[in-house]
Formats: structure tokens, C-alpha cells, sequence
């Protein structure tokens, strides 16, 4: 396959990717757009097997197959023995196994190129490493949070945000080495700073806020998969890992603003959180309570309702019922609406 060919068929498949995301910008096509990606990674897979670089052949070809068996497998069996309530936490593990597998792949990379490599190159390595490490450690955290293998209250500690930056400092600084003077052992031990920092960037966060930092950080992972690209001088991984960049930014702000706080706040608010005195009396609110025989009497005179589904529709598998009552009320000539939660109508799994 000649280099006009390769990169056309590059196109069709970026192509397909931009039109993956306009699929899922809706529950009608949803389905549909992911097909459609999914015909893109494919195609984008499958064309490098008959793509040989400035003449060089595909080295280590069983290994590569054997390695594509088993992601495969994993993925099809994953996929279908998880529970719908149980997708956020997979997509966090996949994210972050996409971020680590980005950096890994810089790491062996500028350990190919070693002197020959440009500073353009080496910046876009450092930055790869990082926000991969950072991405895959914090993805981790993310999914022990979510399937409850860990606390999912926040975790803070004494000095929590001078520790936290400290690590980013000796992140940045390590990566500067890497920079000035090339030593392959300031790469390693940013690698596992970056891997340290990304456990403490996400322990603060309690369980109701997972989800916005599980987008934040696939946010990550599209831009390590971008500056991949650019290492590896192939244009389909830098389209790809901005759309995915793009997009899980967009998505990321978009939930922190419908939940009414600021990224900042969600991230550190664990640290600026002041503690409330118990000394006073407590508010008196009154409480309005109802049977389910008062809601029937309520829909039934209702002349518009808003259904707005959640995480504990989806825990009791009771959306073939609202859709049930929402047919009902449709008969009696009830405007029925449905409105999206802030956080579960956006994440896979919640809604």
C-alpha cells in the first residue's frame, strides 16, 4: 500500500470518527454513531498491517496478532458480562488503560530514537508520559471508587494540597531533565511521579463527582493519543486523540457547570471544604411525604410531567416501567417531557 493510499483511507476512517461523535450527541443515533467509530478503529487497525513506514516492514507480526486476540477477547467478554449500572467503572478502566498504553508507547519510542530525536519530539513525549501516567493511575482510582473497592468518600490527609503540588513540581521538573539533558532514568522516574500524582489528584474526589473527573480524564487520554501522533508522525492518531481531547473537555465542563460547582471545587473541594459546627441548632425544614397512591392522584390531574431519569432508575431496572407510565399518561393526554440529570444522563451506564 503507497503513502496516498494509507492516508486516504486515514481520512475515511477520521471521518468516521467525527461522525461517531455526532452520533452520539443523541439516544436516537447513539447506537448508530458507535457502529460507526467502531468501523473506524477498525479500518484505522487494519490498514497499518499493509502500510510499511520509509520502507520498513512490520516486525514482531505474531506478537501483534496475539496481543489484538487477547485485547479483543477481554473487550467482548467485559462488554458483555457487565452490568449496565456497572459501565461507568469499565469506561474508566478502558480510558485509562488507553492513557497507559500512550505512554508506554512514547517511553519505547524515544528509547528507539535515542540522540536522533528532535526537541519537538522530546517535548511531545514528555507531555505523552505524563498525562498518560496521569490518566491511567487517576482511571484506576476512578474505577476501585466506583466499584467500591475503596472508600468512596474523599480522601484527604494532613498537608493533602502542599503534597499534592510538591508531586507536581517534582512532575514538571523531572520532565525539564528529561529535556536539558536526555538521561533516560529522569524519563523513568517521571513516569512514576506522573503515576503517583494521578492516585493523589483523584483521592479527594468523593463518589457523586467520579463521574465528571472519569470524563476529565479521558480528556486526558485523547491528548496523550494526539501527542503520540505526533511522535509517531501519524496524522489518524493526532485527529483521533483531539476529537476525543475536545469532546471530553466539552463534556467535562458541561457536568460541573449542571452541578452547579466549579472543575476547581470538585477536584480540591475535599481541601477547602470547612468543617460545619454542630454546636447551633439544626435547620427545620418540613418535610412533604406521599404514598404511591398520592403521586397516581397527582399524574393524573397533571397536565404536563417531566421524567428525569438517574442512577437508581437504572439500579432497579425499572425504565421499561416509567416507559410503561409514560404511555399511560400520553393516553390521557398528559404532555410528558424527559429531562436529563446533570451528571447520570451524561455518563454511560447512569441513565
Amino acid at each position: 500500500m503507497n503513502r496516498d493510499l494509507y492516508d486516504l483511507l486515514g481520512l475515511l476512517a477520521a471521518v468516521c470518527f467525527v461522525l461517531a461523535l455526532k452520533g452520539l450527541s443523541s439516544p436516537k443515533s447513539a447506537r448508530r454513531g458507535n457502529q460507526i467509530g467502531a468501523v473506524g478503529a477498525t479500518l484505522a487497525t487494519i490498514i497499518v498491517f499493509f502500510y510499511a513506514n520509509e520502507g520498513r516492514a512490520l516486525n514482531h507480526l505474531p506478537i501483534i496478532l496475539a496481543a489484538i486476540t487477547f485485547g479483543v477477547l477481554v473487550g467482548t467478554i467485559a462488554a458483555r458480562k457487565v452490568q449496565m449500572t456497572q459501565m461507568p467503572q469499565l469506561v474508566a478502566l478502558f480510558n485509562g488503560v488507553g492513557g497507559g498504553a500512550a505512554a508506554l508507547v512514547a517511553i519505547v519510542e524515544y528509547l528507539k530514537l535515542g540522540d536522533k530525536a528532535t526537541l519537538a519530539e522530546v517535548i511531545a513525549t514528555i507531555f505523552t508520559v505524563i498525562v498518560g501516567c496521569i490518566s491511567f493511575s487517576g482511571s484506576v482510582v476512578t474505577f476501585l471508587k466506583l466499584q467500591e473497592l475503596m472508600t468512596t468518600r474523599p480522601v484527604v490527609f494532613p498537608f493533602g494540597r502542599a503534597v499534592i503540588a510538591l508531586t507536581l513540581v517534582g512532575v514538571l521538573t523531572t520532565g525539564g531533565l528529561v529535556i536539558a539533558n536526555g538521561e533516560n532514568k529522569w524519563l523513568l522516574v517521571n513516569a512514576v511521579l506522573s503515576l503517583l500524582f494521578g492516585v493523589l489528584f483523584v483521592l479527594p474526589v468523593g463518589g457523586a463527582d467520579v463521574p465528571i473527573v472519569i470524563s476529565l480524564l479521558n480528556a486526558f487520554t485523547g491528548l496523550t493519543v494526539a501527542a503520540s501522533g505526533y511522535v509517531l508522525q501519524t496524522t489518524l492518531l493526532i485527529v483521533a486523540g483531539t476529537l476525543v481531547g475536545a469532546s471530553g473537555t466539552i463534556l467535562t465542563r458541561e457536568m460541573a457547570k449542571a452541578m452547579g460547582r466549579s472543575l476547581f471545587g470538585t477536584l480540591f473541594g475535599a481541601f477547602t471544604a470547612k468543617p460545619q459546627s454542630t454546636s447551633g441548632a439544626a435547620e427545620t425544614r418540613s418535610v412533604k411525604s406521599g404514598s404511591a397512591d398520592d403521586v397516581a392522584i397527582l399524574l393524573n390531574y397533571a397536565q404536563r410531567v417531566v421524567i428525569v431519569p438517574g442512577f437508581g432508575l437504572a439500579v432497579a431496572q425499572a425504565q421499561h416501567t416509567v416507559r410503561e407510565l409514560a404511555d399511560l399518561l400520553t393516553a390521557k393526554g398528559i404532555d410528558v417531557a424527559y429531562g436529563i440529570h446533570p451528571v447520570a444522563g451524561r455518563m454511560p451506564g447512569h441513565m
